[in-house]
C-alpha cells in the first residue's frame, strides 16, 4: 500500500507536551462500527464487560539515553534494544567518529566497547552486565523522550514519574507503552469490581518505534524488532476467558502485536518468548484481539497503519479528523481511544 494513504495533517498545538493529572482524567474517543463518541479514560469499565480480559505491557523505561567520551570526543548514545546482559544496539552521534573496538567512557567505572557498527547503529559491549549495568543506567543515564515532547535539557523529574506505567517491572524498554500511561490504582480497582480480568506481558520498546516510514510502498518498509514475552500461564487464562465469552482489549499496540504474534490461526495462545517484527497494516487478519486502546499517533507512522488495519481506514482517517476538530490531546503524553476491530479494514 502507499505510504502517502496514511497521511494527515497534525496542527503542532496538538501535540501533548505534558500528560493531564490524574492520569485517568484523559479523554478517550471510542470508535465503534456504529458509534463514535467521547469518555474520558475512567469510563472505561463501563465500556467493557465481566469475563473480558485487558491485556498490559509490563515493561519498564531505562534511563538509556547516556552521554560519554572517546578521548576527546562527545558521543551520545540512544540504546534501543538489548541483545543480551552485556550488549546493547544503539543509536549513536556521531557515528563516523568510532571503530569497531574503540571504547567510549560514561562515568568511572562504567564503559562499553564498540563490537559491531552499521552506519549510525553500533552494537556496544559493556563492562557491566544485568543489575548492574541496569543501576549504571539509571546513575548516569537519563529518559529518551520522544523527538516531539520539547526539553531544554532532557526528560526531568517529572518525566521520571510521568514516562513510566504504574505497573511498570520488567527492565528493558526504551520507550513507554503509551496508552497504559492512562491507567491508575483507582482505574484498575474499578476494572476489577466490573469483573474485567486484568493479564500482563512484557514487551520491550524499542527506540525504532520513533523511526519515520522512509519508503513509498509498504511492502518495503522493515519493521524494527522488539523482544517480548507471554508466559504460559498468562497464555492458558486468556484462552479461557475467550472460550467463556470474553474479549481480548489489548492496551497498546505492543500489547497487540505480541498477542497475535503469540495465536495461532484459531486464536489460542501459546507461551511465547523472542523477537517480534510484525509490520501490520490494512489486510491484516486479526486472530485474536477485539478491542484495542491507544493513543492518537503519528502521520505516516506503523502505528498509524496498524489501527487503520484494525478498526477501518476510512473509520480512522475520521476519527482522527474529529480528534483534531475536538481538541484532543496526541502521542505519548495525549489522549487515547478505544477501537472496536472490523473484519474489512481497507472498506470500513
Amino acid at each position: 500500500m502507499k505510504v502517502d494513504l496514511f497521511n494527515f495533517f497534525l496542527p503542532p498545538e496538538r501535540i501533548a507536551v505534558r500528560p493531564v493529572s490524574p492520569r485517568d482524567s484523559a479523554r478517550l474517543l471510542k470508535v465503534s462500527p456504529k458509534v463514535m463518541n467521547g469518555h474520558l479514560v475512567r469510563d472505561l469499565p463501563a465500556m467493557l464487560s465481566p469475563g473480558d480480559v485487558l491485556v498490559l505491557n509490563d515493561t519498564r523505561v531505562l534511563p538509556a539515553r547516556l552521554t560519554g567520551r572517546r578521548g576527546e570526543a562527545h558521543i551520545e548514545v540512544t540504546l534501543h534494544q538489548m541483545q543480551g546482559d552485556d550488549q546493547w544496539d544503539a543509536f549513536v552521534r556521531p557515528a563516523k567518529r568510532l571503530k569497531i573496538g574503540q571504547e567510549i567512557l560514561f562515568a568511572d567505572g562504567f564503559s562499553s566497547r564498540v563490537v559491531a557498527r552499521d552506519g549510525g547503529e553500533v552494537r556496544l559491549e559493556f563492562n557491566l552486565r544485568g543489575e548492574e549495568l541496569c543501576a549504571a543506567l539509571e546513575c548516569h543515564g537519563t529518559l529518551p523522550l520522544p523527538p516531539y515532547i520539547p526539553r531544554e535539557k532532557g526528560a526531568d523529574e517529572r518525566d521520571s514519574i510521568d514516562y513510566q506505567t504504574i505497573y511498570a517491572k520488567s527492565d528493558g524498554a526504551v520507550a513507554a507503552p503509551t496508552a497504559g500511561l492512562h491507567m491508575t490504582s483507582d482505574l484498575f480497582a474499578a476494572l476489577e469490581k466490573r469483573g474485567v480480568i486484568l493479564e500482563f506481558i512484557t514487551l520491550h520498546v524499542g527506540a525504532g518505534t520513533f523511526l519515520p516510514v522512509r519508503v513509498d510502498d509498504t511492502r518495503n518498509h522493515v519493521m524494527h524488532g522488539e523482544w517480548g514475552e507471554l508466559d504460559s500461564a498468562v497464555a492458558a487464562r486468556i484462552n479461557r476467558a475467550r472460550a467463556a465469552g470474553g474479549r481480548v482489549v489489548a492496551v497498546g499496540s505492543t500489547s497487540l502485536r505480541i498477542l497475535e504474534c503469540a495465536a495461532d490461526d484459531s486464536g489460542s495462545l501459546s507461551a511465547f518468548s523472542g523477537v517480534i517484527d510484525l509490520f501490520i497494516v490494512p489486510g491484516y487478519r486479526f486472530k485474536v484481539v477485539d478491542l484495542m486502546m491507544t493513543n492518537f499517533h503519528l502521520p505516516r507512522s506503523t502505528l498509524f497503519m496498524l489501527v487503520c488495519a484494525f478498526a477501518g481506514m476510512k473509520r480512522m482517517r475520521s476519527a482522527y479528523e474529529r480528534a483534531i476538530a475536538d481538541g484532543y490531546r496526541f502521542y505519548s503524553y495525549g489522549d487515547a481511544c478505544l477501537l472496536h476491530r472490523t473484519d474489512d479494514a481497507v472498506n470500513s
